[in-house]
């Protein structure tokens, strides 16, 4: 009922920059925390930042001065501006969301379906 739609991957060098976006769309009541997490190959899906409704953010240690996030409410869209990027960045970032769908009383987690980050040496 809901779908979230990343765009803006690609391929950088160190030191370069990119910007994420997600779009969520559907039967959205509202959105409560909308972030962004990141898995590299062999390693678990980690947080890299959220922003709640009200514009509280939280960051990774690891990206902190150099990720951006922020989001539009009115156009349920979520952004990450990403900095001095690190071949440690390099991985499939995924958008997330937690959402409530019309007429359903719960809040539910949605994810996009990821976008590569590749960031070379």
């Amino acid at each position: 009922q809901v779908r979230l739609v990343e765009s803006g991957g690609g391929l950088v060098q160190a030191g370069g920059s990119l910007r994420l976006s997600c779009a969520a769309s559907g039967r959205i009541s509202s959105i409560n925390v909308m972030g962004w997490y990141r898995q590299a190959p062999g390693n678990q899906r980690e947080l890299v930042a959220e922003i709640t409704s009200t514009g509280r953010t939280n960051y990774a240690d690891s990206v902190k001065d150099r990720f951006t996030i922020s989001r539009d409410n009115a156009k349920n869209t979520v952004s990450l501006q990403m900095n001095s990027l690190k071949p440690e960045d390099t991985a499939v970032y995924y958008c997330n969301a937690a959402v409530k769908v019309v007429a359903v009383k719960r809040w539910e987690d949605y994810w996009g379906q990821g976008t590569q980050v590749t960031v070379s040496s």
